[in-house]
């Protein structure tokens, strides 16, 4: 709910707005979604956008993977589509949850619009058996640090979310400085004798992973949540695999950069995403050290080496790769700045329980 109605009164009268879930085959009726989703968020971070783009989001929403099922809905007055809300409703764990996420038009704004989807969204999720709604409101880095006064962080917060985590959007042009990124393996390559790095594009190894699953179904509990409440993942390898063939569907190239212990155990794991659609972005998602091997430096050296292959192999020059980070995350901050990376945007994950 990321863009949406300020809570100052409407400046106009109320429109009826007309909401309409999307076939997932009306191609034209997704693409505007994405439109307006689009421009929605544009509107608070600017060049920073990293919103799905049509092609990539067909593909869920056509053959959904076995994890997480995509709503999404469009809304509309005297036919002008001015609003677009999405649900993603977990599968296999953390069944009474649902992530939400409204958008409203910056000149459709202050008219009850934001407030009629979101109504109609939770009565969806509801109808789903969901009781626990999370959600997300972004704005400019130099925004406050709290959010406070942003549209996004008070519409959610008048409608019975709470503020939960504050995260940090941060970006490294590429290519990065090779000098750079060859001092930082070198740093580390002393702490982490005795493990062996492994890299590699596409699908996770068969021999590697159900070790890889386990490790990155942690990471939902791991990693800072604030006050979110939540569920450990499910370590599902079916649900993986279903994942996997799903973003290479979408057009999105993996890879993977692991640490393996002596007995070939993976304890280390980063993931970047070089979508085909999308020629702006690389995307940094999870990075995570086993506990019983944290000291190692293994999470500067598995990130290192993972961009490194990417930047020798793909052809990535002029993109830049995006990460997010809770913002109490000390340890991951410093490892991506050190790489280069710099912050651009902020963000609030937000919750309400009925």
């Amino acid at each position: 709910m990321t863009t949406t109605d300020p809570v100052a009164p409407a400046t106009e009268p109320v429109t009826e707005l007309r909401i309409e879930r999307v076939d997932p085959f009306d191609v034209a009726g997704v693409e505007a979604w994405v439109d307006v989703t689009t421009a929605a968020l544009a509107h608070e971070v600017g060049d920073h956008t990293t919103m799905w783009t049509a092609p990539e989001m067909l593909v869920p929403l056509q053959h959904p993977p076995k994890s997480r099922h995509e709503l999404i809905f469009n809304g509309t007055v005297d036919g002008e589509l001015v609003a677009t809300g999405w649900i993603t409703l977990p599968q296999i764990d953390n069944l009474v949850q649902a992530d939400l996420y409204v958008a409203v038009l910056p000149a459709h704004r202050r008219r009850g619009h934001g407030t009629a989807m979101l109504d109609f969204l939770e009565q969806v999720c509801r109808d789903h058996g969901r009781s626990r709604f999370t959600g997300l409101a972004d704005w400019a880095y130099d925004g406050p640090v709290d959010g406070r006064g942003t549209p996004g962080l008070e519409f959610a917060l008048a409608r019975g979310f709470s503020f939960a985590l504050g995260d940090v959007q941060r970006e490294l042009p590429l290519p990065a400085d090779g000098a750079v990124l060859a001092g930082l393996a070198a740093e580390a390559a002393p702490h982490h004798d005795g493990y062996e790095l492994r890299s590699w594009a596409g699908p996770v190894p068969e021999e590697l992973v159900v070790d890889y699953v386990a490790l990155d179904s942690s990471l939902a509990t791991e990693a800072p949540t604030g006050d979110l409440e939540t569920e450990a993942h499910t370590a599902d390898v079916e649900a993986h695999r279903t994942a996997e063939r799903v973003m290479a569907a979408q057009g999105r190239a993996t890879w993977h950069t692991v640490a393996l212990d002596r007995d070939g155990h993976v304890v280390a794991y980063t993931l970047l995403v070089v979508p085909a659609h999308d020629p702006k972005w690389v995307f940094q998602w999870g990075t995570l050290v086993h506990r019983a091997h944290r000291g190692h430096r293994l999470g500067l050296a598995v990130k290192v080496a993972n961009l490194r292959a990417v930047q020798a192999s793909a052809q990535v020059t002029g993109r830049r790769v995006v990460t997010w980070n809770a913002d109490v995350n000390d340890h991951m901050i410093g490892i991506n700045e050190r790489m280069g990376f710099r912050p651009t945007a902020r963000a609030a994950s937000v919750q309400k329980k009925l």
